[in-house]
């Protein structure tokens, strides 16, 4: 949206170097964290359904090794560029360190439209570009673990996981060499949603606070609220849909051919499946339509959660946002200037480094269970289940009442596997929330939550680095 001076890796670096002026560390430790450890940038072949030639360029960054192995998705975009990938594996380092995922900072980018590619040329160029990365030693479970990110899902992390394992025979681990694959194939349930659960999880943990929501003169608890969501891909729907399922008011979406609006709220499920059978969101029945995309983001609402891409909200546009508090679901969605507007307004700003973190998470879990070889929950579930079942009994018992089916259900149910992810995701999501608002709350001088977690990440990485003893 801003020029095309604009450098997304510079605004990280600019958001980084306002928190390092609130920690202890000296100069040498903060630039070595700052710094991108390695860049792959490739380029290769693949021939198209017409018989053409393309050359394909694509990358993979890996910006720190303070802990192994890096962790982050894969985007297929055609704006995908070496500044912008730099700049989402810095903010991934940021991001496994708030939410304490031992794993160090990477992001991979392919430049690519996936909508003007057939499947089978997809494949290809997917399998190649892993091919690209085990040469170079830019994947495995112990190295480099890759992701879904915009533009890819399960379907590539499969070909990827089969293009690896197929290059590694009897490597017992190598499922984990990357995460968000299918259930079929070593992928964990609950990976899918849980980006936009982690959203959820993180807003409604903020909307809980009294101090905060007294400041913003709003009342405590997501129940009621007016919502705006930009965006309606797997962050996007899944965010909103868990706000709507808690009793808050979706009143406008937006994607990117236009945006609808309704203040009395709509049903997500009914505007995804009207922009599925007719291919857009607009003239959706009962739902006034924007003349622009971004309109959505300056209408009457108490949090709007931008999912979609970065830099949709700069310094132009930032002081006509009349949303009380913003969720940055996606990655960098506001410009720093965006930031100082909104410091200024004492408008609340959840940051993406951390509020986006459900998917690595989750990633982590899954890793986890492929390194373990056994789904959550298949040893403990009919125990636990079997031991709810006698307390249960001996409780209806001793009183000589019984509970309602409903209840014993839920009593008497064993965790399954997505159970603990989502119990998981939401210790996660509480405990870092708690973490940067007391950041926040016991230094003053921090302008910003944003800021908060910067300091809060930076003191999480030069403390491995200190302790590792890499600078005595």
């Amino acid at each position: 949206m801003s020029d095309k001076n604009y450098s997304f890796f510079g605004a990280v670096e600019k958001s980084f170097d306002k928190a390092a002026k609130f920690t202890k560390w000296e100069k040498g430790i903060l630039e070595q964290i700052k710094a991108c450890n390695a860049v792959y940038q490739m380029r290769f072949p693949i021939k198209r359904d017409d018989g053409s030639i393309e050359v394909i360029e694509a990358y993979r960054v890996q910006h720190s090794q303070h802990k192994t192995p890096c962790k982050g998705g894969i985007r297929f975009a055609a704006e995908v560029n070496q500044d912008e990938v730099m700049a989402l594996a810095s903010l991934m380092t940021y991001k496994c360190a708030i939410v304490n995922v031992p794993f160090g900072g990477g992001k991979g980018g392919i430049k690519v439209n996936p909508r003007k590619y057939s499947a089978y040329e997809l494949e290809k160029i997917t399998r190649r570009y892993t091919a690209e990365l085990i040469k170079k030693n830019f994947i495995g479970p112990g190295t480099d673990v890759p992701a879904p990110d915009y533009g890819s899902g399960e379907r590539e992390m499969a070909w990827i996981v089969d293009t690896y394992t197929a290059m590694h025979p009897g490597e017992i681990d190598a499922a984990g060499c990357v995460t968000g694959k299918p259930v079929s194939q070593g992928g964990v349930r609950g990976r899918r949603e849980a980006t936009g659960l982690g959203v959820f999880f993180g807003v409604r943990e903020v909307c809980n606070m009294p101090d905060v929501m007294q400041k913003l003169g709003m009342t405590v608890g997501v129940e009621g609220k007016k919502i705006v969501v930009q965006g309606l891909g797997n962050v996007g729907y899944h965010t909103a849909k868990f706000f709507q399922d808690a009793g808050a008011k979706i009143i406008a979406l937006a994607e990117y051919e236009g945006s609808v609006t309704n203040s009395a709220g709509l049903d997500v499920d009914e505007v995804f499946n009207h922009r599925k059978s007719t291919g857009s969101i607009l003239n959706f029945p009962g739902a006034t339509n924007l003349a622009k995309n971004t309109d959505a983001l300056e209408l009457e609402c108490d949090i709007l959660i931008p999912a979609a891409l970065e830099n949709v909200i700069d310094g132009d546009n930032a002081p006509r946002v009349k949303a009380k508090l913003i969720g940055e679901a996606a990655n960098g969605p506001l410009t720093p200037e965006a930031d100082e507007v909104f410091a200024q307004k004492g408008i609340v700003v959840i940051p993406d480094m951390y509020l986006n973190a459900g998917g690595v998470t989750v990633s982590y879990f899954e890793w986890l269970k492929n390194l373990s070889h056994v789904r959550y929950g298949r040893m403990e579930k009919r125990f636990n289940e079997n031991l709810n079942a006698q307390i249960l009994g001996q409780i209806e018992g001793l009183t000589g009442k019984k509970v309602a089916d409903r209840d014993r259900e839920y009593i008497v149910h064993g965790a399954d596997e997505v159970d603990l992810v989502y119990s998981g995701l939401e210790e996660t999501m509480i405990g870092a929330t708690h973490e940067i608002m007391n950041e926040w709350k016991n230094n003053p001088a921090i302008p910003d939550m944003r800021t908060a977690a910067y300091v809060v990440a930076i003191n999480k990485v030069a403390t491995t680095y200190a302790e590792l003893g890499i600078f005595p």
